[in-house]
Order: structure tokens, then sequence, then C-alpha cells
């Protein structure tokens, strides 16, 4: 599983930034793994230099092995919030594809 992070101008990216979603990710999706084949992350600042309630934004994209890409996005006034945010509702979303993918092959 590839993780990517991708930041815009007004966020600057750092290698500790990158750990930090990269560990909290792999963590996360640890259940995925052979199942998602790249993670894309994009983090934005909604309002530039302005500070504001809920300008972070956290955009994840999951390619899952033979299916459309899962999207989730999640805004928040600080970045660990929103990256948490994102990879707790990615997760749901992976929950409930992988369990309706199950429940047609049952039948």
């Amino acid at each position: 599983m590839i993780i990517q992070v991708n930041t815009d101008k007004n966020i600057k990216g750092s290698d500790r930034l990158e750990t930090f979603v990269s560990e909290k990710i792999s963590k996360s999706m640890k259940r995925y793994t052979d199942q998602i084949t790249r993670l894309e992350v994009h983090l934005s600042d909604q309002n530039a230099v302005k500070s504001g309630k809920d300008d972070i934004q956290c955009r994840i994209e999951a390619r899952v092995k033979g299916l459309s890409p899962v999207v989730v996005n999640s805004r928040s006034a600080k970045i660990d919030l929103a990256v948490n945010a994102s990879v707790s509702k990615l997760k749901s979303s992976l929950d409930s594809l992988t369990g309706k993918l199950k429940a047609k092959q049952m039948k």
C-alpha cells in the first residue's frame, strides 16, 4: 500500500507531517492492506493566512483493487483533527463496502 501525502501552498509539508499521516493511516487501514493499492492524502488550508473554524481540509482517496476509488473529506481547525476525522470516515466507508461485497459473494 502506497501512501502519498500532498499539501497545498498554505500548508508546509514536512517529514514530521508525512510520518504522522502515514503512521495514522497505516495503523487504521492495516485490515485493508491487501485490498488498497494506493492512498492519496490532500491537505489544504481553505482560508490561507486567515485563521478560521474548520479551514483545514483533509481529503483521502483510496484506490481499492477492482473497484472505483473511495474518497472522503473532513474539515477542522487543526491538521491532526482533520486527518483523524478523514481516516475514521474512510475506515467506515471501507467497512461498509467490503461488507456489501461479502454479502454479494454469499448470494
